[in-house]
């Protein structure tokens, strides 16, 4: 069997005999037709949004608004988005003083050159945008206190506005269940501490904090309240394919709009696992797999197949390296992953540390299986990761029949951050 794997800006592909083959578990996103196309898909949202007025009558009268959108980490297609989004706007008011927050959550600042790749040099010289900078105190106000204990800091510019809307995309997340909605608030335009505080050891560890699940997930809880209490008032979310496409479009009231996306996204998406001593999968390609710490979210996927004691197999071009320093030290300075597992679950929620949460998630996977990593990162970095190294996915394949002991059956996710898996049992 011939496999593909989206990897940076390209394929990898590799071949894995057929008698290994236990299933391929592929997102059903690619098979659906929208017939129309993306800019066609968001304007129609925009048209007939969700649980609200169009966003053209919510603008009147509104002077001080704030676009949400986000950053170089997400594939979102600004260019198709938030000019539609900019011209609804000012039909409503076309004196409305529009300010474009980058929702940075806790990366670095996107820079000017990836601005305009996201949104295009015409925007970017023409309108207002702010890179958000989560540790930047002085430019937040606190709003209360999140249902999970944390203090709700979120950037001034949105506090203050009299309208708050935002752009973004849906996609399965491995801890917040999904991405989109209300994570443009939280973390997008959050306080560092608030944040940590929303991504702790114990909500972390709770077991609906999981791919595909928003009910009873603490993570989700904090996200509503915080886009709620911030005054999130319109939402223009798409559903993308592997080739970054816009098939959906989901506009209104955020909340609303948001579950209307994810039920959509779910019927291409869940599947049952189908158990396997090697799961191969990958981190969707650029921009999802620009480093090892987002690299997780697709072995995050492939655990949820992966037999215990067996081998996830993640390919993922990781450009930028590591993606997080203390993420990257935590693993160098302690060998076991059992031992940085309890030692993270002991931390108390305000005394959260960078990068915790993906070392907890990261060091439950290493945990009970082998993880062997195609990507481009040095391999002294993917070895202090506590990961195998590999440049191909035969290589990759035979380094885990020689852990394994055996040559193992295989089970092939192709796209990791785009499958929701349902344990057997």
């Amino acid at each position: 069997m011939k496999i593909r794997l989206p990897y940076g800006r390209g394929m990898l592909e590799g071949e894995v005999p057929d008698e290994r083959i236990s299933g391929v578990i592929e997102s059903r996103l690619d098979r659906y037709e929208p017939g129309r196309t993306g800019w066609e898909l968001v304007a129609e949202s925009l048209r007939s949004p969700v649980g609200s007025p169009p966003l053209h009558e919510v603008a009147r009268a509104r002077k001080k608004v704030v676009l949400i959108a986000s950053d170089h980490t997400r594939p979102v297609p600004s260019r198709v988005i938030v000019p539609q989004m900019l011209a609804e706007i000012r039909r409503g008011n076309p004196n409305a003083e529009v300010t474009i927050l980058i929702a940075t959550g806790c990366h670095r600042g996107t820079t000017r050159g990836e601005l305009e790749e996201k949104f295009g040099a015409e925007i970017v010289a023409r309108e207002k945008i702010v890179i958000h900078d989560c540790q930047r105190e002085e430019d937040m106000v606190s709003l209360g206190t999140l249902p999970g204990g944390g203090e709700l800091m979120i950037n001034r510019l949105a506090a203050r506005a009299d309208l708050l809307v935002s752009e973004g995309f849906i996609e399965p997340h491995f801890f917040a269940g999904f991405s989109g909605g209300r994570k443009s608030v939280l973390p997008g335009i959050a306080a560092q501490k608030t944040v940590y505080a929303n991504h702790c050891a114990a909500f972390i560890d709770d077991s609906h904090a999981r791919n595909g699940v928003l009910e009873g997930n603490p993570i989700h809880r904090d996200m509503i309240f915080a886009a709620k209490t911030a005054g999130l008032e319109f939402i223009v979310n798409v559903v993308l394919n592997s080739r970054h496409e816009v098939i959906a479009s989901f506009a209104g009231e955020q909340e609303q709009a948001h579950l209307a996306g994810t039920r959509f996204l779910e019927g291409f998406c869940r599947a049952p696992a189908i158990p396997a001593d090697i799961v191969i999968t990958s981190n969707n390609g650029y921009p999802l797999d620009q480093n090892l710490y987002q690299a997780v979210k697709g072995m995050c996927t492939a655990e949820a197949a992966a037999i215990p004691g067996g081998a996830i197999i993640i390919a993922a071009a990781c450009e930028d390296g590591s993606g997080g320093e203390g993420f990257l030290q935590t693993f160098r300075r302690d060998r076991d992953a059992s031992h940085i597992l309890e030692q993270i679950r002991r931390v108390p929620a305000d005394r959260t540390e960078a990068d915790q949460w993906q070392s907890q998630i990261f060091a439950r996977i290493l945990k009970d299986h082998h993880v062997i990593c195609i990507s481009e990162a040095p391999k002294e970095m993917v070895s202090a990761l506590h990961m195998t190294p590999a440049e191909s996915l035969e290589e990759a394949l035979e380094i885990a029949d020689r852990m394994l002991g055996r040559r193992g059956t295989i089970t092939v996710i192709p796209e990791g951050i785009s499958s929701i898996i349902v344990p057997v049992g």
